[in-house]
């Protein structure tokens, strides 16, 4: 009922790295931010053997009384709720008392505080609306390159030698779902908080970015227009000059909102297009012309 997409603070990030050096804690938040998603889309693509009637509910951010939360998959049965928080560590770690560290002695958060604080938040969340549904509870690692050392035992991890035979485990009811389970995740849609406030973006300003177009394949800047096309020197993929300027004027929008397009602004972002003219044209045709003469701008069309 929910997709994943990509979410605006992760799109914030591969722009800036494609037209900008990160630095420092810029540069590890990035790469946090691509490694969390690459395990939630690993672990949905693990889902889509699962059988029977459910409704999946990804990337779902809720606030009770105050207290935000954020649930990385659910999936709603006729009489169960499965909850799962995803990891996609790599390396060898261990745990020591309530302390998670690195071999190498580097303590991290603990992941099951954080599952058992949403946990908790949640089960407060569902007992508000009188939910009869049973909820358990998962702390999910997905990459097989990561071992856990000394695992506590009663918690609920499902380690990556685990997860195959977990899902496997699970079963659903092949019959229609109730009203129940569907107007949960219908109200659970309703409260989703689009917007997070947990974001962190990096600084940047509209000089001190690289201009030219991304590849829409690698998102590199090493592209250049050969008959019509956006030739890409890195990874090969050709993109009709027309969409290009799209995503490009696109991206403008994301990053500056406050910018008016112009063609000249869009030239100047594109630099690899040497035609305004062709600039021009697709504006006209994809967007609403607004002012006149060197005042003219365009804006999504109603």
């Amino acid at each position: 009922m929910k997709p994943r997409l990509e979410c605006p603070e992760l799109k914030v990030y591969r722009y800036m790295n494609a037209r900008m050096e990160l630095e420092g804690k810029e540069k590890q938040h990035y790469s946090f931010l691509e490694k969390g998603l690459e395990g939630e889309l690993k672990f949905d693509s693990l889902l889509e053997r699962l059988e029977g009637e459910y409704l999946i509910l990804k990337d779902i951010l809720l606030d009770y009384q105050g207290n935000l939360f954020q649930i990385d998959t659910l999936i709603i049965s006729k009489n169960t709720i499965h909850m799962f928080e995803v990891k996609n560590y790599e390396g060898d770690y261990y745990v020591d008392a309530d302390k998670w560290f690195s071999t190498s002695g580097t303590e991290i958060k603990n992941p099951l505080s954080q599952l058992k604080r949403t946990e908790s938040l949640f089960r407060r969340y569902l007992q508000f609306f009188r939910s009869p549904l049973k909820l358990e509870c998962y702390l999910v690692f997905v990459n097989p390159e990561f071992t856990l050392l000394q695992a506590p035992l009663n918690e609920p991890i499902i380690l990556p030698t685990q997860l195959n035979r977990f899902l496997r485990n699970l079963e659903f009811p092949r019959a229609p779902l109730t009203n129940t389970p569907i107007n949960l995740a219908k109200k659970i849609l309703a409260d989703h908080i689009i917007d997070s406030p947990f974001k962190r973006l990096p600084t940047y300003e509209y000089e001190q970015l690289e201009k030219g177009i991304l590849c829409s394949g690698c998102r590199s800047l090493r592209t250049h227009v050969k008959k019509g096309k956006l030739n890409c020197e890195v990874c090969g993929t050709l993109e009709a000059i027309e969409l290009a300027i799209v995503r490009s004027v696109e991206e403008i929008r994301f990053l500056f909102p406050e910018r008016k397009i112009t063609t000249n602004l869009v030239y100047e972002w594109c630099k690899v297009i040497e035609s305004r003219k062709t600039i021009r044209r697709v504006l006209n045709e994809i967007y609403t012309k607004k002012g006149k003469s060197k005042y003219s701008y365009y804006v999504l069309k109603d």
